[in-house]
């Protein structure tokens, strides 16, 4: 009887949890907030037997981008069904910044003159910009 007692109260406990954060779930749009905020997409194509190469530059030069002003994250995905396309997800607070200092840093000046050895071209980069944030 007790060990019920005692279940009882935790499933309480625990639905009372789940309830309460069920409440305060806002599911409400809000505004962009900081207009500099910038996702920018940039879509990379390896060229053949080059993917492995092409993952550690990328990685070698988001690890030297992490530390310039202005950079929030950069996440690199790789195609399901192509693993020569690689797309960069990438976070600015200042799109100035982003389409002008960082544009001209030694690192990126490297990495566009050595990926010639690596990618098929340049990328293709798209700029998006915040509308509305759904929590």
């Amino acid at each position: 009887m007790k060990a019920r007692f005692v279940l009882s109260v935790k499933l309480m406990l625990l639905s009372s949890v789940v309830l309460l954060m069920g409440c305060n779930a806002n599911t409400k749009p809000t505004d962009s907030g900081n207009e500099d905020h910038m996702v920018v997409l940039v879509s990379y194509k390896s060229q053949p037997n080059k993917e492995a190469q092409t993952y550690n530059e990328l990685t070698k030069l988001v690890e030297r981008v992490k530390n310039e002003p202005h950079f929030i994250s950069i996440r690199l995905h790789v195609n399901a069904k192509d693993s020569a396309n690689i797309l960069l997800y990438e976070e600015w607070d200042d799109a100035n910044y982003y389409q002008t200092e960082h544009m001209q840093t030694d690192h990126l000046q490297q990495f566009i003159a050595d990926s010639r050895n690596f990618l098929n071209g340049p990328p293709e980069i798209s700029f998006w910009k915040l509308e509305k944030n759904f929590k």
